[in-house]
């Protein structure tokens, strides 16, 4: 393939586990080309700065203790659309030939990108305008890209949730207790549901399904009826509260994010049923810890692939996994096709087949 000799390979948007394990694939695969791979720092932001932050990566630089690392080597941002960045003062501005500047100074023109919908939306658009060969691969614990069957990380978020609520359910039973978890999911539920099945729960809920306090602790009852004295529940972090609104905290930066929803849950459980209660926010630990073998897996198999795709001169495509094997499609359809938990599905089915509660039938 002529004129792809050096690769850019970057992560954006949140962190998760895994991400390391596709770049250590990315550049071996790349070496059998006789490629030369730049690890571009911080995401899109590295590439505003001059110099350009980047680090040259080769064989020597990614052995297996890089794979079993979370977080990711390269740095990432999840803020600053280059299209409307933010100034110092207050206004925005359209910085995106300042990061096609600064790949064409590093003699970059083609990139791996690892990233969201949202991300994988801002580089398509960075590449368009450039003229840069993109091949995209899905990250997001939120495992909400619905062209593939799962995304890198998503297999370590819910087995840290599953093994939260592992922890949680001795300490719940040796002090007669309902355990609440609050796990992430920027909009869709499915770690709360993969993991509150997996980890036993009896009440899981998410932003796809509405819930009552009547229906929570009926169930909490029943519980308590059994002989049982303890009871878990699993509450994903955009579960709106009763008047319909998603909790959120704002942060210095001005960014407002999810959170509170379990203490919200929380105390109506405790008021509703008279159960001492307990809130465990699970937060970040989710995104930053060693991956599973899963996610060594596939993203061990998507960073070659990715290698392999430029190879053939294919571009504007998106891993995804089906059917245990990688297909790749137009990230155009990919990022339109977002996937919420499907409420009329088989998890969810599961879990009422269980007799947990996930909220009220339609």
């Amino acid at each position: 393939m002529a004129g792809e000799k050096r690769i850019g390979i970057l992560t954006s948007g949140g962190d998760c586990a895994g991400l390391n394990a596709v770049i250590r694939a990315a550049v071996h695969r790349a070496s059998h080309y006789g490629w030369e791979v730049v690890g571009l720092e911080d995401g899109t932001a590295g590439l505003l700065h001059r110099p350009v932050r980047y680090q040259t990566l080769d064989v020597t630089k990614v052995d297996g203790t890089m794979m079993r690392q979370g977080g990711t080597v390269l740095g990432t941002t999840n803020k600053g659309d280059p299209f409307a960045y933010p100034m110092a003062d207050g206004t925005k501005k359209d910085r995106s030939a300042e990061i096609i500047g600064g790949l064409r100074e590093l003699g970059v023109d083609s990139i791996i990108g690892i990233g969201g919908d949202g991300s994988m939306a801002i580089l398509r658009k960075l590449a368009q305008i450039g003229g840069i060969n993109l091949v995209g691969i899905p990250k997001t614990i939120d495992n909400d890209l619905g062209v593939t069957e799962t995304s890198v990380g998503f297999d370590t978020a819910v087995a840290v949730a599953t093994e939260a609520l592992d922890r949680l359910q001795p300490t719940a039973a040796s002090h007669d207790r309902v355990m609440v978890l609050e796990v992430m999911g920027r909009d869709a539920g499915h770690i709360a549901l993969s993991a509150g099945i997996a980890g036993g729960a009896d009440v899981i809920l998410l932003p796809e399904i509405s819930w009552s306090v009547d229906g929570i602790a009926e169930k909490i009852r029943k519980v308590q009826q059994t002989g049982r004295n303890f009871a878990l529940v699993v509450v994903s972090e955009a579960v709106k509260t009763a008047e319909g609104t998603i909790p959120q905290k704002e942060f210095s930066d001005g960014q407002k994010r999810h959170g509170g929803i379990g203490n919200y849950i929380g105390h109506l459980i405790a008021d509703a049923t008279g159960a001492e209660t307990r809130v465990t926010v699970l937060g970040h630990v989710q995104r930053g810890c060693p991956p599973s073998y899963r996610d060594r897996l596939l993203a061990s198999a998507f960073g070659v692939k990715a290698v392999d795709l430029l190879a053939e001169g294919k571009s504007d495509r998106l891993l995804a996994w089906s059917n245990r094997q990688i297909i790749d499609i137009p990230i155009e359809d990919a990022i339109a096709n977002y996937a919420a938990v499907d409420v009329n599905g088989t998890l969810v089915q599961t879990a009422r087949g269980l007799g947990i509660y996930v909220g009220d039938p339609a």
